[in-house]
């Protein structure tokens, strides 16, 4: 399979949520993080040794930090004097945004955190550590003045080489002043080349199908500024089955440049949420920089697949994510996966989707009380779902917090186990199904739910295995499968 590929048939190297994605080379392996919002872990954290071939080995964050509540967005990684550090944002207990770093001696971790570099009143987002012209360490943000209808500065500021702590004072480096930038820029990824800075970065709407996201670019001689935003912005715009492209980083493979970044797939959209993709770019001869209609091919472009979990292993798969406000507890035993609840919320741990045709069935042993089930999830308070108890199957619709029943079935289980299966058809039609052999399923005959509300605005939607209770009831799961059709 070839490397490079011509623009209109570009395709995802990490398909799925994979949103603001930074990419660092360390030895003769490439590593990627990105943003994870109110999903835990934190970061999803991949490898490669050919950016075509990715693979989950862990997240910066397996724990949520001291200091943050949700929203863990932007992590920026960064190899620098043999050490790994990442710049990420979070949204401070009791406060706002704010830009942290954390540190590690690998790329795979452990990270230890240093905690927030910066927290200004209206929020610190998109850090990002770039060197000036005499070797002295900085750090450049974004000041989130659009979440209260203001301005958004680009700042920049002196570091101290511990990375624990800003130093002198702030600068303004540049501000959306321009109509194509609209309400904001922000996700500055800084490079050299040829005596000048460049500072790649992303404007207007980032997120959900009426998006207006782009690139575009500045140039300076003098990190501090001035700093000449280019006449022909924005140099990246939608382009075949992408749309919105933006928030990334700069990268080197085989001698040539390449950007890694985020954009929607025009079909799928914000059920899928913003997915990674690797597209060169050169130096042009007046030192300005354009995108080429190069990019890096995955190694697997199958869009039907099939994933089973047995639960057989001595830790939860790492495609598997949970909320930051409701962190499961659970048991692997024996083949099996014990969810035990501990309020009245719905439990639920889940997986990305990747396609606009897919199918989840879960393998459950109906308990007395418990329900156990197959969920479509946005967040906490938005999704839907088939769960069963040792009396009947009931098809639930939460909206904002308010749950309403779609449907109640009694289904006649003669034995210990019951399949439940949610399929889904172009992003948004679903139905329910259960079988008493996991091969022979009967449809619950329900009205077509309106699923349309579900994908937070920063997020995707996910498939996944839901348990509701009382404190002291457990769900008993033998095993997921997930088909991507």
């Amino acid at each position: 399979m070839t490397l490079v590929q011509f623009a209109n048939a570009q395709r995802a190297v990490v398909r799925g949520d994979f949103a603001d994605p930074s990419v660092i080379k360390v030895g003769e392996t490439y590593y990627a993080a990105a943003t994870s919002s109110n999903w835990a872990p934190a970061f999803p954290l991949m490898k490669s040794k050919d950016l075509k071939t990715w693979q989950q080995t862990g997240s910066i964050f397996p724990d949520l930090t001291s200091w943050a509540d949700f929203y863990y967005w932007a992590p920026e990684l960064n190899y620098d004097n043999g050490k790994v550090y990442v710049y990420y944002t979070a949204h401070k207990k009791g406060g706002n945004l704010c830009v942290g770093v954390a540190s590690a001696d690998t790329p795979e971790g452990p990270f230890n955190d240093h905690g927030p570099l910066v927290c200004q009143e209206v929020g610190s987002i998109d850090g990002f550590p770039i060197r000036d012209e005499n070797n002295k360490l900085h750090l450049i943000w974004k000041e989130d003045g659009n979440s209260v209808g203001r301005p958004t500065p680009i700042w920049i500021q002196p570091m101290n080489e511990e990375r624990t702590a800003l130093t002198g004072e702030k600068k303004e480096l540049f501000r959306n002043d321009t109509p194509w930038e609209a309400n904001l820029v922000e996700g500055v990824s800084v490079i050299k080349n040829n005596g000048y800075f460049y500072a790649i970065y992303a404007a207007a709407g980032c997120c959900g199908p009426g998006c207006t996201y782009a690139t575009g670019i500045a140039r300076t001689k003098n990190l501090m500024g001035p700093w000449e935003k280019y006449t022909g912005n924005p140099i990246l715009t939608a382009q075949g089955d992408w749309m919105c492209p933006g928030h990334g980083t700069a990268v080197t493979h085989n001698g040539k440049n390449y950007f890694m970044y985020h954009a929607y797939d025009r079909a799928s959209n914000k059920y899928t949420g913003r997915q990674a993709l690797i597209r060169g770019f050169e130096f042009t001869a007046d030192d300005w920089l354009r995108f080429t209609d190069e990019y890096i091919t995955p190694a697997d472009t199958r869009t039907a697949y099939t994933i089973t979990d047995n639960f057989d292993k001595a830790k939860l798969d790492l495609q598997w994510s949970w909320s930051v406000f409701n962190k499961p507890s659970f048991e692997l035993k024996n083949g099996r996966l014990d969810l035990q609840i501990k309020d009245e919320r719905e439990l639920f741990v889940a997986k990305k989707i990747d396609s606009q045709n897919y199918e989840a069935t879960v393998e459950t042993i109906p308990s007395k009380s418990a329900l156990t089930g197959v969920a479509l999830i946005g967040d906490d308070k938005n999704m839907i779902y088939a769960a069963a108890n040792q009396d009947s199957v009931s098809v639930t619709l939460v909206k904002d917090g308010a749950s309403s029943n779609v449907g109640r079935f009694a289904v006649p289980m003669k034995g210990k186990h019951l399949f439940l299966k949610m399929e889904v058809k172009n992003n948004k039609d679903i139905s329910f199904y259960y079988s008493l052999n996991g091969a022979d399923f009967t449809s619950f005959k329900i009205t077509s739910p309106d699923v349309t509300y579900l994908p937070p605005w920063d997020r995707a939607v996910r498939a996944g295995i839901v348990a509701k209770g009382v404190r002291g009831d457990v769900s008993t799961v033998e095993k997921f499968v997930f088909k991507s059709l």
